[in-house]
């Protein structure tokens, strides 16, 4: 498959600056769109053992399940997208869809929003990758976000502990967030990155916070979303006003929808997740980890996933490659910045699947 599958149209006016390519680039995208409106749709799973199995067990009710959600398309190289605390995935995956439906269906998996469990959360991937496996006679390829990239590194620990690698085509970790640690030193004398001092409450207390700690989290969280003025002029380039319309109020109604015990529970969830130890193969397929240039809003200085993944990533991930994705001076690439920094991401992305489809794709 060709990589320009993945990259903006007309390659020759790409050439020209953002401010005259985008516009255009959001006008044909949108066109394209009112013939095929983007829609991603409730996916009834055909697999649910795990999660059965868990549910079950009353360890944990049905109101922690994730919804999941497809784009269906023909192609032979599915995609599942787990995002990060904030937004959805199916928001925050808004601009690089296009290139991933070119390969085949994208499932997205959106978080509970009153409760959370990883067990569960975990539960439920493993099945949708067994459904895509059985059913479709493929591997997906994987791409995890942030929280969402700690959620998946631990799938495949414990799916390394038991003997059984996960069956993906390929896998992609954008600035991958695994452990508490990542983003708070404990051992400082206050934290020092903006998401620390919104979580160190949280990891403090026993129980679920009260409403002004939500509602401050909630401001941040929209404050990093929006990143000032800067994201907001990148959004007129990238986005036509009623998508920017569409795509602020979907982040926001994620945002105010999650209660204090679904934040409790999320970041209760991090807090367990354990951290980098010796290295071991997680995954032997071709793999990617990306961090932005700018993640100092969001992970501390010795995070120690980013000093495995990116002085170790071999020895984690054999095929891995890691790389800091990076923009002109006066945009730098920030933490997770899918939305905003969608064209620095889609290279990337098109070189990663362009490997995968030059190897075998069908399960064993």
């Amino acid at each position: 498959m060709n990589a320009s599958l993945f990259l903006p149209p007309f390659p020759t006016l790409a050439r020209l600056s953002q401010q005259t390519t985008a516009p255009l680039q959001a006008l044909v995208r949108t066109t394209g769109y009112r013939l095929r409106p983007p829609r991603a749709v409730e996916h009834t799973p055909r697999v649910t053992t795990r999660q059965a199995r868990l549910l079950a067990s009353g360890v944990v009710g049905p109101q922690a399940c994730a919804q999941i959600r497809v784009e269906e398309r023909s192609g032979s190289l599915p995609t599942i997208v787990v995002g990060g605390f904030v937004p959805d995935a199916t928001e925050a995956f808004y601009l690089l869809r296009g290139g991933l439906l070119k390969f085949g269906s994208v499932f997205y998996l959106n978080y509970p929003r009153r409760s959370f469990s990883t067990d569960l959360f975990l539960a439920q991937l493993e099945d949708l990758i067994g459904e895509i496996v059985a059913t479709r006679g493929v591997r997906p390829a994987l791409i995890a976000v942030s929280f969402g990239a700690g959620l998946v590194l631990e799938l495949l620990r414990r799916a390394a502990e038991r003997g059984e690698p996960a069956p993906l085509a390929g896998l992609t970790l954008v600035s991958p967030v695994a452990c508490t640690a990542d983003l708070i030193d404990l051992g400082a004398p206050k934290p020092t990155t903006l998401l620390g001092r919104v979580l160190l409450p949280y990891l403090r207390g026993t129980g679920a916070p009260d409403g002004a700690l939500v509602e401050k989290s909630r401001t941040v969280f929209l404050r990093m979303f929006e990143s000032g003025a800067q994201n907001r002029s990148a959004l007129r380039f990238l986005l036509t006003r009623d998508e920017t319309q569409r795509l602020r109020d979907a982040v926001i109604g994620t945002i105010n929808a999650i209660d204090a015990a679904g934040a409790f529970e999320r970041v209760r969830a991090l807090n367990h997740l354990p951290a980098p130890a010796a290295p071991r193969v997680l995954f032997s397929g071709p793999a990617l980890v990306l961090y932005a240039e700018k993640e100092s809003a969001v992970l501390q200085e010795n995070a120690p996933t980013w000093l495995e993944l990116s002085q170790r990533t071999t020895a984690w991930l054999p095929q891995g490659r890691c790389i800091v994705v990076t923009n002109h001076a006066d945009h730098p690439v920030q933490h997770a910045s899918l939305i905003f920094h969608s064209r620095n991401f889609e290279p990337h992305l098109a070189q990663l699947y362009r490997s995968i489809r030059q190897r075998p794709a069908h399960a064993a």
